[in-house]
């Protein structure tokens, strides 16, 4: 067995691909906020890439934890010099092990956000990316604005020398660079959120507004946030995980991460201080993201809300045994087909057919076993967002609905947190209390999960989705998902 760490990666398994760059020469020029399995299977992945072409050594990550969890990450990385290894999990079982070395640092900010905030403000630092999720950007639920009354958003806003949060980190990190007159840097966002660039603009814009209204035009007028899409299934990393790489490949890594094959990074080329020749490693780099990035929310995110909640309620616990079922790939494919399609501008180059067909093959990778549980939680950040958008584009365009409405169905009947044979659902979301509660009187009233206005609007007056919706969830009551889904698949 041999410790993961720049020592011993000579020593690694003959089968394992460690960088072949000198990582002592790489230096700092991108912080990392949120550094989850998904960053490091994703953009590390496509830093580590150009350093091996002999490129980028200028663009090292250093790695940012906000979060009080984010210790364990740290101490993790620490211990193996901030390596990790990325397993490509494909679908006939073969492992492809890959150490990235492109991370050179990371940083726990509750332990010491000053040096946080010195890190952001260093000249050499040219993009601040971020991935912390869709519930990350402090968006107010029914506003869409940013919620100053968040209580570490105040905290920021009074003392802005000891930060909480990544709006103040950053943003103190700007003002510093404003005041010595340096440039500012990027703020490249990675989430899966739809216009992630405009919406970490309007955030981060505002908490420097609400701080000073010259800091904050200054940050509308300087600091690019270029949107992106981002696409790579990266489950969590399991005991298993870490165990098989043990067994197979000699090699201790306290934190793997497992992805599929498949990768994509779609980015608007808008950068303050330039940045890694990215393109080289397949990196699409365009004007305009939204085509790719609607293409993909309401295929292949909206998708997974398809089949995630009919999956559980019909006793399926991972996304590759719903996408085996023929059953469930037919009702996926002509949601695909008949309603989310038809909302998608034109994309040239794109083969729409073959992008639907191999989303179901990623979907069924045995290897990746991506949990249902996982695809379910948040929902209430998801739906609105995946979902929704495609039910009201079709009703003003005469569209088909059935199948949207009866997936937000199956969410409903979900979120009674108990699945067809009687076994308990833990319902994860930030609104779970309140979900449970309205779910709880479906079968009094059952359009009382759809009247959440903060949540759905207006659509509950919208006859057409307020009556499929109904007739979903009433057969799932009656006669269950498989049987629900049979008839949605015949229509």
């Amino acid at each position: 067995m041999t410790r993961l760490n720049n020592a011993n990666l000579d020593r690694l398994d003959a089968g394992i691909d460690i960088p072949d760059y000198a990582r002592e020469q790489v230096t700092p020029g991108i912080v990392h906020i949120g550094v989850g399995g998904f960053h490091r299977a994703h953009q590390a992945m496509y830093l580590d890439a150009l350093m091996r072409r002999g490129e980028a050594l200028d663009w090292g990550i250093i790695g940012v934890g906000v979060m009080s969890g984010d210790r364990r990450m740290q101490q993790a990385l620490a211990a193996q010099d901030h390596l990790y290894t990325l397993v490509v999990k494909h679908p006939d079982g073969s492992l492809e092990p890959r150490v990235i070395g492109s991370m050179i640092d990371y940083r726990f900010a509750p332990e010491d956000p000053a040096a946080v905030v010195e890190t952001l403000a260093d000249p050499a630092i040219r993009i601040v990316s971020l991935t912390v999720t869709e519930g990350g950007y402090n968006v107010h639920p029914v506003s869409g604005d940013f919620d100053l009354d968040d209580p570490d958003v105040r905290h920021d806003l009074a003392e802005p020398e000891a930060p909480r949060t990544a709006f103040g980190l950053v943003v103190e990190a700007l003002e510093r660079r404003r005041q010595r007159g340096l440039a500012p840097f990027t703020v490249m966002s990675c989430d899966n959120i739809q216009g992630n660039g405009d919406v970490a603009r309007r955030m981060f814009g505002a908490f420097a507004k609400a701080r000073d209204p010259g800091l904050g035009a200054w940050v509308e007028a300087e600091v690019p946030f270029p949107n992106s899409m981002v696409d790579r299934i990266t489950p969590v990393t399991t005991p298993a995980d870490i165990e098989e790489l043990s067994n197979r490949f000699a090699i201790e890594d306290a934190w793997p991460v497992v992805c599929e094959p498949f990768t994509q990074w779609v980015l608007e080329d808008r950068f303050a201080m330039g940045r890694p020749n990215f393109d080289a490693v397949g990196v699409q780099l365009v004007e305009d993201v939204e085509p790719y990035e609607l293409m993909k929310l309401r295929l292949l995110n909206a998708s997974h809300q398809a089949l995630c909640y009919f999956g559980y309620l019909a006793g399926y616990r991972y996304a590759h045994e719903v996408c085996r079922d023929p059953l469930f790939v037919d009702f996926l494919l002509d949601y695909m087909v008949n309603e989310a399609t038809p909302t998608l501008a034109p994309l040239p180059g794109v083969d729409l057919e073959t992008y639907r067909r191999t989303l179901i093959e990623r979907f069924a990778n045995p290897e990746i076993k991506d949990t249902l549980a996982r695809l379910c939680a948040e929902s209430s950040d998801r739906i609105p967002k995946w979902l929704l958008p495609v039910i009201r584009e079709q009703l003003d365009r005469g569209g088909d609905v059935h199948r949207a409405a009866a997936v937000v169905a199956s969410w409903a009947r979900y979120a009674e947190g108990v699945d067809e044979s009687g076994e308990p659902i833990e319902v994860v979301d930030r609104l779970k209390d309140s979900l449970i509660a309205v779910a709880e009187a479906n079968r009094e009233c059952p359009t009382a999960f759809i009247e959440q206005r903060e949540l759905f609007g207006e659509l509950a007056d919208q006859p057409r989705f307020r009556d499929a919706y109904r007739q979903a969830l009433e057969s799932l009551h009656a006669r269950g998902a498989r049987a629900t889904l049979e008839a949605l698949v015949r229509a």
